[in-house]
């Protein structure tokens, strides 16, 4: 499938708000509501648009601390740390990464001492640095090329 800038248009705008309707979307690339219609059943089919997600305010949910944290395996068993971090509900993504780090998660908590006991119970898998989140830097989705 080739990507023009037509539908570079319609991924930016649905990477901003995927929930915009058919109709609403057309009228922000100029294109009928059929057209964008079948551009986006099309890049849904080619895989280009693979999922629809949604974004949490999860300090409302009581989990006020974020951290991206690198994982280095001490024993190289990266098949049981892939485990336990699959059964983690505080992690937003977990990524397999080449430099220092192993890995880099990124995981919410309820408190510093949550991070500290999370570090803890991983201690024999893996070394951790941890880089505290104090805010999002927000990225216009318009300027944006769509990835």
């Amino acid at each position: 499938m080739k990507i023009d800038d037509t539908d570079r248009r319609i991924l930016a705008e649905l990477k901003a708000n995927s929930r915009l309707s058919m109709s609403e979307l057309s009228r922000r690339v100029n294109l009928s509501s059929p057209s964008v219609t079948e551009r986006v059943r099309q890049m849904e089919a080619f895989g280009v648009i693979k999922k629809y997600t949604l974004e949490i305010d999860y300090e409302k949910l009581g989990l006020p601390v974020q951290c991206i944290m690198e994982a280095t395996m001490k024993n190289g068993n990266y098949k049981a740390f892939k485990a336990h971090i699959a059964t983690l509900d505080n992690v937003d993504f977990c990524y397999r990464i080449a430099g220092n780090a192993c890995f880099m998660m990124k995981m919410r908590f309820g408190s510093f001492a949550q991070v500290e006991e999370f570090i803890d119970s991983i201690a024999s898998f893996a070394t951790t640095v941890t880089h505290f989140i104090f805010s999002q830097v927000e990225i216009n989705a318009h300027k944006q090329r769509a990835d």
